[in-house]
């Protein structure tokens, strides 16, 4: 058998580029909720997991397939980060105690936006636009359109400051350069 094509079963990657080691333990204030779509749960680009194994204070709820309808813990003090409306460019205040983030492509986000009730009554936190690195895990479909980590990322660097985006943004460039 070939074991350069064993896959981790942790990262999902294959063995040879295991990104294991390389996953930081990012402390946050703000508890991080993702939100996956069934599809994604077994993608070795799915950068949600990535997120969800560098940050102890986080939780993923899968959303259709054998799941069904995601159920969702409560979401008090809670913001969705999406693509919608005017972008945040100052903390809110106060500022959210829990992050909901989509982890899913882009039409199937829309879908789950839609389609899930408790979202859609939660204060959006729509990102500015920003300049994205060329290496990319998957094509983006518009600009400023970026990954579950990077969007995570984004959101804890206007809630929390630089060191906690500064570890996801380094671990995503470890998984893409592998």
């Amino acid at each position: 058998m070939d074991d350069g094509h064993a896959r981790c079963p942790r990262c999902l990657l294959q063995q040879r580029v295991c990104l294991c080691a390389a996953i930081p333990s990012v402390v946050t204030r703000t508890r991080i909720v993702i939100v996956r779509h069934h599809l994604e749960r077994w993608r070795s680009s799915n950068s949600g997991r990535l997120a969800h194994l560098a940050l102890p204070n986080s939780e993923i709820v899968d959303h259709g397939g054998p799941a069904g309808i995601a159920v969702l813990p409560p979401l008090a003090g809670a913001w969705l980060v999406f693509p919608e409306g005017e972008p945040v460019i100052t903390p809110p205040v106060p500022p959210p105690r829990q992050l909901v983030v989509i982890d899913a492509t882009w039409s199937q986000a829309r879908r789950m936006f839609r389609k899930l009730a408790g979202l859609r009554g939660l204060p959006l936190l729509r990102l500015p636009d920003a300049p994205m690195p060329a290496a990319r895990l998957r094509e983006s479909p518009a600009p400023g359109r970026v990954s579950t980590i990077e969007a995570i990322a984004r959101a804890l660097r206007l809630i929390e400051g630089e060191p906690s985006a500064a570890s996801l943004e380094a671990l995503f460039a470890v998984a893409v350069a592998r």
